[in-house]
C-alpha cells in the first residue's frame, strides 16, 4: 500500500509502484485536470506539485510518492490563489485551447509561491518546462505578471 496526501486528503493505493503518477491520478482518482501531452517530461501539461515543487507527473513512478504531498490542478482550482491566476490568465488573453493551461497554472503557482514579485526573465524561466503551441508565451508572461501585482502579499 502506498500512502500519500492528495489535494489535502490522506489517500492510499495498492497500484503497482511502477505505475506513473499521471495514470494513477486520472484512472484511480478521476482527477482529469492533469493532462498528458508528450509522456516524456518535455511539455509540462502533466505538471503537479510534489511537496511544493512543480514536477512532471508522467515521469514519476508512484513508488516514489510514499508520504508525499501532491497538489493537482483539480485541488488547486478550489483555492483563492487559483481564482486570481485564472482571472489574470483570462484578462491577459492567455488561454486558447486550454490543453497546456493546467500545467502552466501549476508552474505559475509554484513560481509565485517561491517568488511573489518575479521579473519577466524569472517568469520565463519559471514556465520554461511548459510548452504552449496556441497562445504563445507573451500573454502567459503578462498573465503571471498581472497575478503577481493583483496577489501582492498573498503568494
Amino acid at each position: 500500500m502506498i500512502k500519500f496526501k492528495l489535494n489535502g486528503k490522506e489517500v492510499e493505493t495498492s497500484a503497482p509502484p511502477t505505475l506513473r503518477l499521471i495514470d494513477l491520478l486520472r484512472d484511480e482518482f478521476d482527477l482529469i485536470g492533469t493532462k498528458e501531452g508528450c509522456g516524456d517530461g518535455e511539455c509540462g501539461a502533466c505538471s503537479v506539485m510534489v511537496n511544493n515543487l512543480v514536477q512532471n507527473s508522467c515521469l514519476i513512478p508512484i513508488g516514489a510518492i510514499e508520504c508525499a504531498d501532491i497538489l493537482t490542478i483539480d485541488g488547486y482550482s478550489k483555492t483563492e490563489l487559483f481564482k486570481i491566476l485564472s482571472d489574470c490568465y483570462s484578462e491577459a488573453g492567455a488561454v486558447q485551447c486550454g490543453f497546456c493551461i493546467p500545467g502552466m497554472v501549476m508552474a505559475s503557482a509554484a513560481l509565485l509561491s517561491e517568488n511573489p514579485n518575479p521579473t519577466e526573465e524569472e517568469i520565463r524561466e519559471g514556465i520554461s518546462g511548459n510548452l504552449c503551441r496556441c497562445t504563445g508565451y507573451n500573454m502567459i508572461v503578462d498573465a503571471i505578471s498581472l497575478a503577481a501585482k493583483k496577489g501582492d502579499g498573498i503568494w
